[in-house]
């Protein structure tokens, strides 16, 4: 019996796996990107009332109609540009699919998709199912920056499309104007579809805003624009995402999304309604509490000897590790990861799952920190283990 040969360039995840052995070891578990405190309350009632209301059948596959209209609501004023909830909103189980149903919808086998590394592990098996060829661009550091002449020096003439997410996962950037102009320069030589990740929309800091590159002028015709509800909301297990994208890349996608997952959970679409509805003052409230979060894990990790910077966006922080007295030569990333899991009870990601090009990734690891503070600070105490180690 032969399985097929996709099967082979992909493996199991690494982050769902750290998540099991953290149980296993009773571990605190920064790897993976989940809260460890409620949703809204709202949120909850909604879910509820949606259930008990007999919204438990199939929805519209492109979205319960009363969400894909706050979603046009919400993107015609994000993206500058009148958002048709009929034509323009797909609503997806999750971020992960709608990538996946985004490169199986403007990838054909053989063509080539530029991904910025450090990058989710997502993103290449997505280019994988889609028979595409992955081709990896990385920021550069200290800085992880965004230059946009690598970009270019990667585009062939197999080049289809370009993946971006904005704010960063893993390394907390938000890509500024100047690099922002820049990929919009190689998209538009190269007649490129310019897929971007931008489920961290709403978690920025120091002041920052979001910038969706769907909404600049050059763009809008040729970007399908990704979100979701997990990470702003605290409802990573509720998948919902979407796909926002002008006409032409909508009608590409719908299709796939329609016999991938046929459409999302239906009582779920529902209550998110709600998510979308709540004041300002939730926003405000989140963002405060995601700067006190930020300030705990780079306290703990300054105070260890780790070298990070400060995340301009997203949840996590991809900490240097190799300047501990821990840091032995011969470890790579995981096994400095699976020491931290075994010695001070604490679940990390090693840096270079979040590569393909070789070299990269070893003597860093990222750690999530959408935790309680007390959580983080417990996380803290644990860690102390790594100053009499050597």
């Amino acid at each position: 019996m032969q399985t097929a040969t996709r099967i082979t360039e992909i493996q199991e995840s690494l982050i769902r796996e750290m998540t099991r052995m953290a149980t296993e070891h009773e571990a605190i578990n920064l790897s993976q990107g989940y809260p460890d405190f409620a949703p809204p309350n709202e949120l909850l009632d909604a879910a509820t009332e949606a259930i008990r209301k007999g919204h438990n059948q199939y929805s519209p596959t492109w979205g319960h109609p009363a969400l894909c209209e706050k979603l046009a609501e919400k993107y015609t004023d994000q993206l500058g540009w009148d958002v048709d909830p009929s034509l323009h909103v797909t609503v997806t189980c999750g971020v992960t699919e709608a990538i996946n149903s985004a490169f199986l919808a403007v990838l054909n086998p053989g063509d080539q998709v530029i991904i910025v590394e450090p990058a989710h592990e997502n993103f290449i098996p997505a280019a994988i199912f889609a028979s595409a060829q992955p081709v990896s661009v990385p920021l550069q550091e200290p800085g992880y920056i965004l230059d946009p002449s690598l970009i270019e020096n990667a585009v062939t003439n197999r080049t289809k499309a370009l993946l971006l997410n904005t704010p960063h996962n893993p390394t907390g950037r938000v890509f500024d104007a100047e690099e922002i102009n820049g990929v919009i320069d190689v998209v538009l030589k190269h007649d490129l579809v310019l897929i971007t990740d931008e489920i961290y929309d709403q978690i920025l800091y120091d002041g920052r805003r979001h910038q969706s590159p769907g909404g600049l002028g050059p763009l809008r015709d040729r970007t399908i624009t990704i979100g979701g509800f997990g990470k702003t909301f605290a409802i990573t297990g509720w998948r919902l995402g979407y796909a926002i994208a002008p006409t032409a890349l909508t009608a590409a996608l719908r299709p796939v999304h329609d016999f991938l997952t046929i459409c999302a959970p239906t009582p779920l679409q529902v209550a998110a309604i709600r998510a979308l509805e709540l004041s300002r003052s939730y926003y405000d409230n989140m963002l405060s509490e995601y700067h006190e979060r930020r300030d705990v894990m780079m306290g703990i990790l300054k105070g260890l000897g780790f070298v990070a910077n400060n995340p301009e966006g997203s949840y996590y922080v991809l900490a240097d590790y190799s300047r501990l007295p821990i840091a032995q030569s011969e470890w790579d990333s995981t096994r400095f990861a699976m020491w931290m899991l075994e010695k001070c009870r604490v679940a990390v990601l090693p840096g270079s799952i979040f590569f393909t090009l070789p070299g990269y990734g070893n003597g860093c690891v990222r750690l999530a920190f959408p935790k309680k503070l007390e959580t983080l600070r417990v996380a803290g105490e644990r860690m102390r283990k790594i100053r009499g180690a050597g």
